[in-house]
This record gives C-alpha cells, structure tokens and sequence, in this order.
C-alpha cells in the first residue's frame, strides 16, 4: 500500500509536469530507464570527439582549427555534465565506462562512420548535430531535472556547431566546382545515417513508449526523424545540394516531407558492434582511458590530501 501511494504521487508530480529530484521517491524503472538514456547519452557526446578530433590538426585554416578545437573540448564537457546527471541516479561513473568498454553499452549509431575529408566535418556539424538538436531541445522539458538543466547547457552549444558546420557547407557548396562536389559527397555519405540517430521506427523501438509516459522522452523517433527532415531539405536546397533520396516528396495534405525506406539492415549491424569504425572507436577510448589513469591517481590523490588538510 505504501508503495502505491508513493507510485500515486509520483505520478501526479509527472503529470503537473513537476521535476523528478534525485533525492525524490521514483520506480525503479524509471531510475534505470533514465540511467539508460543519459549514460547512453553520455557516452555518444565522448565516443563522437573522436571522428572530428582526427580533422583538428587538418582543418584548412587556423580559424577551422581553433573552431573545430573549441567543438571538441564543448562535446568532452557534455559528456561530463552527462556523466554527473547519470550519477545522481546512483550509478558510478567507472561502471558506465566499462560498459562502454566491454560493448554492454550503446553509443549513437553515426559516430561508427569514418571522416575522409574535410566536407565530412562540415556535414558532421550541419547533419548530426541538427539532428541531435531536434531530438535534444525537447530533452530540456525531460522530467527528471539533472537531466533537463544539464540539457540547457548542451543545446546552446549544440546550435553553434550546427551552425559552424552550415557555414563549412555553404563555403564548399558555394566555392570551386571540386568544392561543391567534395559537398554532395559528403551529403551523400551522411544522411541516411543521420536519419538512423533517432533510432528505430516507434513500432519496433522497445523503450519510447515507457519514456514517452514518463515525460522522460517528448516526442516519439519518428515525430523527431520528420520534423528533422522538414526543416533539412530547405538547407540543402540553399546550398544547391541533392538529398540523395529518389523517394523524397512534398505532400501538400500533411504539410511533411515524405522520405524513403531507412536501411535498418545497416542500422542494426552498426549498433551490435559491426560497423565501419565500431572497433576503431572503443580501442581508442579504451587507450584513453589506460593513458589517463596515472592523472586520475594523482587528482584522488592531491583530493585526498586536501581533505586530510582540512581535518588537521
């Protein structure tokens, strides 16, 4: 009984649309579901400075590199805001991290893809962190509260790399003939991943609902996969750019965009661990977090010497 009565106002606070606190009483569920997501959220924002990383030392310029350089360095910082709303939850941080070691965990499918040029950068910025912006903005309205006040942050930093990678694209598509070529290529490699970020289709998606009526999550994967769409396909037509999508359609009735058949195939085998650079991607965190274990000894160790101080 006294368990229902606290699931009773649990729900309630839900339902006023009153932040879940990590000292508040909350089903376990709802604490693993979160944990799942943030983690996961987490992990994708670490694992994701890698692709771009490989570009900072050939950007073009000193100005793309200084750009691409403070990119990174915001997308570490995500991954530790997300870290910490995690641990709120009452996981730890090195679990997470093995997990994601191990391959227990699940990173963003688009981050398994490799960069072979310098448009791929621009399309990084312009396609994925678009569609993470669609998907995120709405997780700042997340009901449990360390998640959406982290999620503030993220997304103002989010819309200056969408943007910076816009502005790469529209200096390539708008450049030399190579330049807008080396574009479409980019285009073309990029997008229907991109469209694989919001994961599966919401019949087939195994936790949207449950978060969906938690409030944890707003808007199902294929509400966030179309809005993305409606607003992309006028960016590419400034640009000059072809959607590589034969399928890609107006329809005046809806008001929407409609797009072909996703290769769900391909989702599926990137995400189990079979992609392009799955292998690449954890061999160089898992190295990253050998090399930097002598900083994480020193930083316990002067913490604690610090506390010891304070006693004394």
């Amino acid at each position: 009984m006294e368990t229902t009565a606290l699931e009773h106002r649990f729900n309630q606070k839900i339902e006023r649309e009153e932040k879940i606190e990590p000292k508040d009483w909350m089903p376990e569920d709802y604490r693993k579901n979160n944990i799942r997501q943030i983690s996961q959220h987490a992990h994708s924002e670490i694992v994701g400075m890698l692709p771009e990383a490989n570009w900072i030392t050939r950007a073009p310029s000193l100005r793309r590199k200084v750009a691409l350089l403070a990119k990174v360095q915001d997308e570490a910082g995500h991954g530790l805001y997300l870290y910490s709303a995690a641990e709120t939850l009452g996981t730890d941080r090195e679990e997470m991290i093995d997990d994601l070691h191990s391959g227990k965990a699940k990173y963003s499918s688009i981050f398994n893809y490799p960069t072979t040029t310098w448009a791929d950068i621009g399309a990084i910025g312009w396609l994925v962190d678009g569609a993470a912006i669609t998907n995120q903005v709405a997780l700042c309205r997340t009901s449990y509260g360390p998640y959406a006040r982290a999620m503030v942050k993220i997304c103002k930093e989010e819309s200056f790399h969408q943007r910076q990678g816009y502005e790469i694209m529209c200096a390539m598509a708008f450049g030399t003939p190579e330049q807008k070529a080396m574009a479409q290529d980019a285009l073309n490699r990029w997008w229907w991943p991109s469209l694989m970020m919001f994961g599966p289709t919401d019949g087939d998606s195994v936790h949207s609902q449950k978060s969906m009526d938690w409030k944890i999550k707003r808007y199902s994967n294929d509400e966030l996969r179309q809005e993305f769409v409606d607003k992309t396909v006028a960016q590419a037509e400034y640009l000059g750019l072809t959607i590589p999508d034969p399928d890609l359609t107006y329809n005046d009735e809806t008001g929407h965009y409609s797009f072909g058949e996703i290769d769900w195939k391909e989702f599926y085998q990137v995400i189990s661990g079979n992609g392009p650079c799955n292998k690449e991607r954890i061999e160089a965190r898992r190295k990253a977090h050998e090399d930097g274990a002598w900083v994480r000894e020193a930083a316990n160790a002067f913490a604690q010497k610090r506390a010891n101080q304070q006693v004394a």
